[in-house]
């Protein structure tokens, strides 16, 4: 590499685009990290191996090497990395108010996610509607449907499906919904135009929690969204409501969960995401009713490659012009 070139660090792996990746060194010196540690990781940033570098393209694993990007870890970082290219929707790994108090911008990749995880989501509110969970496990013993069979399932058609969040991926899921012939109605931070909307209906948070058959829980982790959903929020719920959550753990309590199934307010529910992942909480995998995936909403060759492709291009952006091509939105006004 010539000198003079700004370095961009790797954290994570790139597993899809290699070309694309491969193609950035005509712009900057792509580097990684020999850290395997957050504590190796400040090691590194303060022993200046890592000064030059401009941006960093990380990943959601690499969470395992450097922990959250927190007030402690933007602080270490070097004092030329300006863009934090996060390669996902969902971006609560990142202190994003750190970073701004620090000058340093955050993208994430917004719409490339949409269809797949709009795709999980109507996979489990399905299973989750016919309770087919109970016989996918009693086939696997040798009991076909179960004995005795499991109580009969409902279908979606006419249901009202609630979602809290509306924004790429709820609205994606919207239209999915339409195909099987659910009422949408939806709350969201602001109403959204008519055309955005598609036609769901705009909707208080407790008339949504009041109104809905199925809830599906489709917006982002932070301090105002965390435990959205909790005991008193399943109290004004339907007696017999199905859950779907495909945003993050977190923004449900699922001790709240475990009980509202276990008083039967639940009826059932699907989930992608956990509170304290890879943890699962034990009132969840002990119950039958639970339709449970392993963080899989985005798992499919397309759409990685599609997200490490969107990442890259941020880290382009940046590179060549100094702005990033999706900010996130808490620094929409960052100038």
């Amino acid at each position: 590499m010539s000198a003079g070139k700004p370095k961009v660090i790797l954290l994570g792996e790139i597993e899809h685009a290699h070309d694309e990746w491969k193609r950035l060194a005509e712009l900057a010196e792509l580097i990684s990290p020999k850290a395997t540690s957050r504590e190796d990781f400040i090691k590194e940033c303060k022993s200046g191996d890592l000064d030059g570098a401009v941006a960093t393209y990380r990943t959601f694993a690499s969470f395992s090497i450097t922990g959250r990007f927190d007030e402690e870890l933007v602080s270490q970082l070097p004092d030329s990395l300006k863009f934090v290219c996060h390669n996902g929707a969902g971006y609560d790994q990142v202190d994003v108010a750190s970073c701004t108090k620090r000058g340093i911008r955050v993208s994430n990749v917004p719409t490339a996610v949409d269809d797949a995880t709009a795709d999980i989501t109507m996979f489990l509110m399905l299973g989750a509607l016919r309770g087919l969970n109970t016989s996918i496990f009693a086939l696997r013993e040798g009991k076909f449907r179960g004995i005795p069979p499991p109580p009969l399932g409902h279908d979606p058609e006419g249901m009202v499906l609630g979602i809290l969040g509306m924004g790429g991926i709820g609205r994606n899921l919207k239209k999915k919904a339409d195909a099987f012939e659910m009422k949408v109605q939806y709350h969201n931070r602001s109403q959204l135009s008519e055309e955005m909307a598609g036609g769901a209906k705009y909707v208080s948070f407790d008339e949504l929690l009041a109104t809905s058959d199925v809830i599906s829980l489709n917006l982002p982790l932070n301090a105002n969204t965390r435990h959205i959903i909790s005991t008193k929020e399943f109290e004004k719920m339907k007696k017999g409501v199905v859950i779907v959550n495909t945003a993050r753990g977190a923004v449900m309590d699922e001790a709240a969960l475990v009980a509202a199934l276990d008083s039967g307010k639940v009826f059932s529910c699907g989930l992608d995401v956990y509170e304290e992942e890879p943890k699962v909480h034990p009132g969840l995998v002990a119950n039958p009713h639970v339709l449970l995936v392993p963080h899989m909403g985005t798992w499919t060759v397309e759409t990685a490659r599609a997200m490490e492709v969107w990442n890259i291009s941020n880290v382009r952006s940046a590179l060549e012009t100094g702005k990033l091509r999706s900010p996130v939105g808490e620094q929409a006004s960052m100038k």
